[in-house]
């Protein structure tokens, strides 16, 4: 699969963004910081710069053979669709993106990929450095579904990339701590996973962990009834109550875990069980609240 030029003016746009999201978080922050940020920057670099290495050594390689054998074979589910290839490639789009809302819950269901999963999200603070922050054991495991998600879907290249950029630039957006109004982000939320939504997913309270799964569009949560946006933001806690020691965050410690016992995820060291005090919670579960 080879590499086209716009390949790297992406990489600039996309870089481009992660700076503007750090920026402004920084002056407008959604929830307040609860760890020192130049350690977590530092981890968070190192756990990301091994995730993307896993990334060049085992997703790209499958993709290329994916890509490889559907276009040879003209297989995948949109290659049966007799329409302009236009449509072809925005059927292709919107499978993708419904493909990762289930590979994202079983993330969180199958205790083999959580147990990679965890890493990301025991993460004490939610920003956009938390974004690049997966385990290259997960990144690795993720290399058999992106094979499997374009051998079943078969888009072409084009829509591929297309899927990709607008999947890594949400991914920015929805990792980052911007405090945006609460109509705007109302607004957003029709079409993109934002913030505040996705900053509930990552809640150390197991409800709130296992709801808000989807990755670009808001929808799939909606259709599968995992939607959770009456929550404020100033209650909820970010991270993983098993893991919420200030050394549970250091680098080693993240690399590791993994391949260790793992702890009971929901019961903090203290024996704290988080719940959530149903008096704060909004009206509707579907309703965005501050």
């Amino acid at each position: 699969m080879a590499v086209p030029d716009s390949h790297l003016v992406a990489v600039a746009v996309l870089g481009t963004l992660a700076v503007i999201f750090f920026s402004v978080e920084r002056v407008a922050p959604l929830r307040p910081r609860r760890a020192p940020l130049l350690r977590r920057l530092l981890v968070n670099a190192v756990i990301s710069a091994s995730a993307l290495g896993a990334a060049v050594v085992a997703v790209r390689p499958a993709a290329a053979a994916a890509f490889a054998w559907t276009s040879d074979a003209h297989f995948g589910l949109v290659q049966f669709i007799d329409a302009p290839a236009a449509i072809r490639a925005a059927a292709a789009f919107v499978l993708m993106d419904l493909s990762f809302y289930y590979w994202h819950r079983l993330n969180h269901r199958l205790p083999l990929l959580w147990r990679f999963h965890n890493i990301h999200h025991l993460d004490p603070d939610l920003d956009v450095s938390t974004s690049f922050r997966f385990h290259f054991g997960e990144v690795g495991l993720s290399a058999c579904f992106r094979a499997v998600q374009i051998l079943l879907i078969g888009p072409s290249l084009g829509a591929y990339l297309a899927y990709e950029f607008v999947f890594q630039a949400n991914t920015l957006f929805q990792h980052s701590n911007i405090k945006l109004p609460v109509k705007v982000e109302r607004i957003l939320n029709r079409l993109l996973v934002t913030p505040r939504m996705h900053g509930i997913h990552h809640s150390e309270i197991l409800r709130e962990n296992r709801s808000n799964f989807g990755v670009v569009f808001p929808w799939w949560d909606r259709i599968h009834r995992s939607l959770r946006l009456n929550i404020p933001q100033s209650r909820v806690s970010i991270g993983v109550a098993g893991y919420s020691l200030p050394e549970d965050n250091g680098l080693w410690r993240a690399l590791v875990m993994p391949f260790r016992r793992q702890r009971d995820y929901w019961t903090a060291p203290d024996g704290r069980r988080p719940e959530r005090d149903e008096a704060v919670l909004g009206e509707l579960p579907s309703r965005m609240v501050e």
